[in-house]
């Protein structure tokens, strides 16, 4: 699989899933070098200098190759997402997002579920093209495989809990997943999402106004693109003291897929 990319730069960049054992190492360097290096996790990985864990033997990995860059591989991996489908997940010993989540309401869903994980951008690739890039290899996956829904767990950076409170109460008061789709947070790891008070009156409504616009900009871009397309978010949150992050459970519903944003990248995937 590989996604259309319609830009100036399209010679030089390339979104298409790992096709070797090589490239899906160069995927877990650079997983590694963003989550340990960067953002401080403590992983327990198998093997030096790579994030590794059971589920990539069964995943599939999608990758942005920069083919400026080490013309022996056939380009630097300068980014990467990793994609499990129900159909492998139910041979293969199921979802990661289970070590978090109780997602058994998900299951209920018909069609083809897709699990998203470990996403990452090398820093110097940081960018609205390489957002795009990545969007338009998931419209791909998407079409090919007939998704019905997307789901995974969306990090938000640090532990700190009260220092996160007003984006995670932002999430559960406008984004909480419908009851036939919430996910819960496993009941020895949750913490709940609605952790700040309702204002007490009406006078408080900017403030409520100003709380959401910073809880909005302080997302990470792809959970935002995510919230934009009509996604929604399970409920409770997960620390994962491993990762350094606050983990909540994304939910998005390809039949119910909003804006221009929806139409835009999955258009272009065709």
């Amino acid at each position: 699989m590989s996604a259309p990319i319609a830009s100036p730069v399209a010679a030089r960049f390339e979104v298409r899933l790992a096709t070797s054992a090589r490239e899906i190492d160069a995927a877990q360097a650079l997983r590694y070098r963003v989550f340990h290096d960067e953002l401080g996790a403590t992983l327990a990985s198998v093997v030096p200098g790579r994030d590794v864990d059971a589920f990539d033997a069964v995943c599939d990995h999608l990758v942005i190759l920069d083919h400026a860059l080490d013309h022996e591989m056939g380009g630097a991996i300068v980014g990467t997402y990793r994609l499990l489908r129900r159909s492998v997940a139910e041979r293969c010993g199921g979802f990661y997002s289970a070590t978090e989540f109780d997602i058994a309401p998900l299951f209920d869903h018909p069609g083809e579920l897709l699990e998203l994980g470990r996403s990452c951008v090398d820093p110097a690739y940081r960018n609205g093209a390489t957002m795009q890039l990545l969007w338009q290899g998931i419209a791909a996956y998407i079409l090919q495989h007939d998704i019905s829904l997307m789901f995974g767990c969306a990090s938000l950076p640090g532990t700190d809990i009260d220092a996160l409170a007003p984006t995670l109460a932002y999430l559960h008061r406008h984004h909480l997943a419908p009851p036939a789709l919430r996910a819960r947070a496993l009941p020895d790891r949750r913490v709940a999402l609605d952790r700040l008070p309702m204002p007490a009156a009406s006078g408080d409504a900017v403030v409520m106004q100003l709380g959401a616009r910073a809880a909005v900009a302080g997302l990470p871009p792809l959970l935002k693109g995510y919230l934009r397309v009509g996604g929604c978010i399970g409920d409770g949150a997960v620390i994962d003291q491993e990762f350094n992050t606050t983990d909540v459970c994304l939910i998005v519903p390809m039949d119910d897929l909003s804006g221009k944003y929806a139409k835009h990248f999955l258009n272009r995937a065709h």
